[in-house]
């Protein structure tokens, strides 16, 4: 990812706050100009589209899941205090910028644009390949049970993730998040361990 000037990352906050207040559906070039006070110009020389600020929301939160998957995958620690820790790590993150849930959730955002649409099933894959390794090697410690198939852990893993975070964003952010991710993945930990 290419380093934003102080414009475009002042662009991209006011982007993230005009969701966080209104909606996705208010995120448009003339509101956000009138958000920062500049013309609508002006943010077409830092940004050619609103989905190219689209992105730029979706980038930092790429990078950080990157970074957690590669350091889970790598480690040695067991299998469930590790998906316990990618999606705890995640969960703050969503508390911190919860206008981020709107992008990344929505895939209606993402049915006009194959770039956009790209880079969020990129987010996908990602978690794909890192539990699909830290699943391998629960199976091979006798971690994780093995009487269902991997990618069907990782669909419900996945699944009961961003159920938690899209009833968190529907609710108007209206519960303790981390408090209630918290309490799935210890649900969710328990289904998955071998009895």
């Amino acid at each position: 990812m290419e380093s934003l000037s102080e414009r475009q990352e002042q662009i991209i906050n006011a982007s993230i706050e005009l969701i966080a207040e209104q909606s996705i559906q208010a995120l448009t070039i003339k509101n956000i100009a009138k958000k920062i006070n500049m013309t609508d110009g002006a943010i077409y020389r830092h940004f050619s589209s609103k989905n190219e600020i689209l992105l730029g929301i979706i980038q930092p939160f790429q990078v950080q899941a990157e970074k957690t998957l590669k350091e889970s995958c790598a480690s040695k620690a067991p299998a469930i205090a590790q998906i316990e820790s990618i999606f705890t790590r995640h969960l703050g993150y969503f508390v911190q910028k919860p206008a981020v849930t709107a992008v990344i959730f929505s895939e209606s955002i993402f049915q006009n644009d194959s770039h956009l649409a790209k880079e969020v099933f990129k987010l996908l894959e990602m978690h794909e390949k890192a539990l699909s390794c830290i699943l391998e090697r629960g199976h091979k410690n006798r971690e994780i049970r093995d009487d269902i198939q991997e990618k069907e852990l990782i669909r419900v893993i996945i699944g009961s993730v961003r159920y938690t975070v899209t009833k968190w964003r529907l609710s108007g952010y209206n519960f303790d998040l981390k408090a209630e991710g918290a309490q799935m993945l210890s649900s969710l930990c328990k289904l998955l361990s071998v009895q």
